[in-house]
């Protein structure tokens, strides 16, 4: 099969979209290395982890825009004209990795499928522009109208979508996210020192990971520090945006400046080591559509406390502790519950590896390949 991606977000982002972007493209050359794979992007853009791909796979290509009138009107090609690319160049399947399509893509004998990673400006419209949202919501409802399949990347997500654009539910699929697998990997002593060194690290600290935004609540781990034991640090690595200044401004004004630890613009080569070196991964969001970052936290050994209300149920398993996003009491009480019994520690890191086995890079590959083989022969 040749097999076209929507590869805007694979060349031009360095976390969240561009990481499942990479990682998708990853795992189907390395299971399945028969097929073809372009990944299509408006733009070039130095990416040196996608650079590694192409370099690691040969049948793992990147295309751009096949004129310099359309290398010109890049976002318009990615609408639409690149479908008229696509038919040129004999693709067969076109999958939308981040939510999108081009809106004449249906038009055309090109089987397509888009993942839909979730529908959180639906759900809490109060974070976005409306503008924004009135745009996400016209792309994201024809993505779902037009493809011949939709992957879900959690159960909470194929709800949204069936309740917000009323798409019947076996027209989707959910095919959970994982990992890179550089999580999975025991970090030396030398390395974890390096790091600490630094960043300059506490002994001992929650580690929360994510953009530093209103929805991701991370405010709410600095309001539990005055409940822990003073040694407890916290820190927090992720994009600033103008919720940073409130929790700083919230530290300053309770004495906890000296225990929040913010970082950003973080070497990803570096965050396996900050995970390790964390006595616990803290998740308090309101909303997800899945949680990467627990499953980053799973697979390095460190225990789980997650908020309740969205998916992250699904990614932390049953074994992790979920507290009400709004309860400073319950977060402090998980917090210490897990800093003072060792054993119960021990038992939840155990769990949580067994868990996330459900997430194999090898079982994601086949359920995609599935998914297009399935249209393929169904309009055979």
């Amino acid at each position: 099969m040749r097999i076209g991606f929507d590869g805007k977000r694979a060349v031009q982002n360095f976390t969240g979209l561009g990481n499942y972007s990479r990682y998708i493209a990853d795992i189907l050359c390395r299971f399945y290395p028969e097929n073809e794979y372009i990944l299509y992007a408006p733009k070039k853009r130095n990416n040196k982890r996608l650079g590694m791909l192409t370099e690691k796979y040969p049948q793992l290509h990147l295309a751009y825009p096949a004129t310099s009138f359309w290398r010109k009107f890049s976002s318009l090609w990615r609408i639409s004209s690149i479908t008229r690319q696509l038919e040129n160049e004999e693709v067969g399947i076109f999958h939308g990795l981040s939510n999108e399509l081009p809106l004449n893509i249906h038009k055309s004998h090109i089987k397509s499928i888009v993942s839909i990673h979730d529908l959180i400006f639906l759900r809490y419209p109060q974070y976005y522009h409306f503008l924004d949202r009135k745009i996400y919501t016209y792309k994201f409802r024809k993505a779902c109208e037009n493809a011949d399949k939709i992957i879900a990347i959690s159960e909470c997500t194929k709800r949204d979508i069936i309740k917000f654009f009323h798409i019947p539910a076996d027209k989707i699929e959910v095919v959970y996210q994982g990992c890179d697998p550089v999580f999975e990997q025991f970090v030396g002593n030398e390395k974890k020192e390096e790091v600490r060194s630094k960043y300059q690290l506490p002994p001992k600290y929650i580690l929360n990971v994510g953009s530093i935004e209103e929805r991701k609540n991370a405010l709410l781990l600095v309001q539990a520090l005055p409940q822990l034991p003073q040694d407890i640090h916290l820190v927090i690595v992720g994009k600033r945006t103008p919720y940073t200044e409130k929790i700083e401004r919230f530290a300053s004004e309770h004495n906890l400046t000296p225990r929040v630890h913010i970082m950003h613009n973080v070497p990803f080569g570096d965050l396996p080591a900050i995970y390790q070196l964390a006595e616990i991964f803290a998740y308090p969001s309101y909303f997800e559509g899945f949680g990467i970052p627990i499953i980053e936290a799973l697979h390095s050994g460190i225990p789980v406390v997650a908020a309740t209300g969205s998916c992250l149920e699904e990614a932390g398993g049953p074994d992790s502790i979920y507290v009400n996003p709004d309860s400073v009491d319950e977060a402090s009480r998980a917090f210490n519950e897990i800093l003072s019994k060792p054993e119960k520690k021990k038992l939840m890191i155990e769990k949580g590896k067994e868990f996330i086995k459900q997430f194999s890079e090898e079982k994601q590959a086949t359920q995609i390949i599935n998914i297009y083989n399935n249209i393929n022969n169904r309009y055979e």
